[in-house]
């Protein structure tokens, strides 16, 4: 009778176990992916970047949100200096069109980072974009750095966001980024 008890006891021990397991919530992670669009002047859309996070805070909470730094109005006036700027948030069928360059993992701290800079770029007032010193490479340079990533802005490339990340990545041989073509 006393192996039975312990065998029972045992057995009960051992289901528990496994089933606590299966109501443990997923590891926590989010990831920051960094995306260029080419260009395509036939869709009317102009080279871009921006970052996409996507993942569970610790808390539970769900992310997958995308932030792109941009001229509130395309017009030439952009080629004399600054204009109005937005953050443009990118639909899911625009997203599968783009390059993902590379990915890291962001802490819950540096995602509020990330969200609070968004927002000082998003509600700075005044005219901030500005092709040559304010525009999408600058505003996604801002987000790499809050993942220490090493960030610079060769004036050929301002306008080049494909060419930039690419650049950004061998830069930073530990985000193991493949060149995008």
């Amino acid at each position: 009778m006393l192996r039975l008890n312990a065998a029972l006891r045992l057995l009960s021990l051992t289901l528990a176990m496994i089933l606590s397991g299966w109501s443990l919530p997923a590891a926590a992670e989010v990831k920051m992916a960094f995306h260029s669009f080419n260009g395509s002047y036939f869709f009317g859309r102009y080279p871009h970047t921006f970052v996409r996070l996507t993942g569970t805070m610790k808390d539970g909470t769900k992310v997958d949100e995308n932030y792109g730094f941009t001229a509130k109005k395309v017009s030439t006036a952009i080629l004399r200096g600054p204009v109005e700027h937005d953050i443009l948030i990118e639909k899911d069928k625009y997203i599968r069109k783009t390059n993902v360059h590379f990915t890291v993992t962001l802490s819950d701290a540096q995602v509020a980072k990330v969200r609070a800079t968004m927002r000082s770029w998003r509600d700075a007032p005044g005219k901030f974009y500005d092709l040559e010193k304010r525009n999408c490479l600058h505003f996604v340079g801002a987000m790499a750095q809050i993942a220490g990533i090493t960030v610079d802005y060769p004036k050929k490339m301002l306008r080049k966001p494909k060419k930039w990340l690419n650049y950004i990545g061998e830069k930073n041989p530990h985000l193991g980024a493949k060149k995008v073509k």
